[in-house]
């Protein structure tokens, strides 16, 4: 009989690369503990992004892997999820009751964005973490209307604003202190006053993530905002075509001028659903946004289809990810948002709320 070790086995586990985080759990210190009682092994995993809906493919495929040692009895996997806060731009500050906060951009309307970023923020919830999402398209919110969400914000000290929750998703939006038909006539000083407001006003409540839904462009006022707002990362939108990715990788430049990281892109509309005969094609091309991933060295973080029920769902205020969860669609999107969280999870951490304040007193 062979005798089972810790060394054997995270051996063993190196073989296995985790494709959320792209790296074997042992290289990315996700082993919290290995206990060893004979033949047996209880593992317990750490892991710094949700993955609820993950826990069982995982448990079964390091089940698998580890079942490839000599002698080896029961095999246990036990999995924990800790979220922890990462870095932001120098000199920007970081937002009470927000450990980390993602930017979605397209760089170019109409690739579907919006409608990403809510389903994002509810995929991200439906894997266990506890996400809001910031409107910060002033000219053209959409974001209320997306989650069924309306009515003035509360306000208990006249200062501070209470998020709208709607889906357990926490939410502020310019869309909610205006009529959805008024036009914002605001030049860029003054909307980028009012989103840094809508930001810090907010009380938000112990989040995981703040999704942050830029409005589209790269001009002076996203540069601005991408300035003063705080953001641990950014994913970019796009369709195949053309003229689309033009605009993405004018996004992409912007936030490596702005020294914020990209986690990937998200091909959108990538193929067209057939609601009739279930056909599949790509209308808008293909391989565009795999392109564009080796060209920047980032990652394809997946690909999302053109379905007319993704549509409808946000244009009454029922997004396909709430409504829907267990539908194909909807574990797209939740497949990326493991893979989104997992990449971040591996970037640089914020350590600013651990550091002791030191007061001085005059005695």
């Amino acid at each position: 009989m062979t005798d089972i070790t810790r060394e054997s086995v995270e051996t063993q586990l190196k073989s296995y690369i985790e494709p959320c985080l792209g790296q074997d759990l042992v290289s990315a210190g996700a082993i919290k503990d290995i206990q060893i009682k004979g033949a047996d092994v209880d593992l317990t995993l750490s892991l710094g992004f949700p993955a609820d809906g993950y826990h069982e493919t995982l448990t079964r495929a390091l089940q698998d892997e580890l079942s490839g040692i000599s002698g080896i009895g029961n095999i246990s996997v036990q999995i924990e999820t800790r979220i922890t806060s990462h870095s932001v731009q120098k000199g920007v500050q970081t937002l009470p009751g927000v450990k980390n906060t993602i930017a979605i951009a397209s760089g170019k309307g109409g690739v579907g964005k919006s409608t990403t970023s809510v389903n994002l923020a509810l995929a991200l919830q439906a894997e266990g973490a506890k996400v809001g999402i910031l409107d910060a398209d002033i000219y053209g919110p959409s974001q209320p209307r997306m989650l069924g969400s309306s009515g003035k914000p509360d306000s208990a000290d006249g200062k501070t604003i209470e998020p709208k929750v709607s889906y357990n998703i926490q939410s502020m939006s310019i869309g909610y202190l205006i009529d959805e038909e008024t036009p914002m006539i605001w030049r860029g000083p003054m909307v980028t006053g009012a989103l840094e407001q809508l930001l810090s006003d907010t009380n938000w409540k112990d989040l995981d993530y703040l999704i942050i839904d830029l409005p589209p462009g790269t001009g002076d006022i996203q540069l601005t905002l991408c300035q003063k707002i705080p953001v641990s990362a950014a994913i970019i939108v796009t369709t195949p075509q053309d003229i689309a990715l033009l605009d993405a990788r004018k996004a992409h430049n912007m936030f490596e001028k702005v020294d914020v990281p990209v986690l990937g892109v998200i091909e959108n509309m990538s193929t067209h659903i057939c609601s009739q005969c279930g056909h599949e094609e790509h209308i808008f091309g293909s391989g565009g946004g795999e392109q564009m991933s080796k060209q920047y060295g980032i990652d394809l973080l997946g690909s999302l289809p053109l379905d007319i029920k993704i549509r409808e769902g946000v244009d009454c205020g029922k997004p396909t990810v709430a409504i829907e969860p267990d539908s194909d669609i909807s574990l797209l999107y939740r497949d990326i948002a493991r893979i989104s969280s997992a990449r971040l999870s591996q970037m640089a951490k914020d350590y600013s709320g651990k550091f002791p304040k030191i007061v001085v007193e005059n005695n």
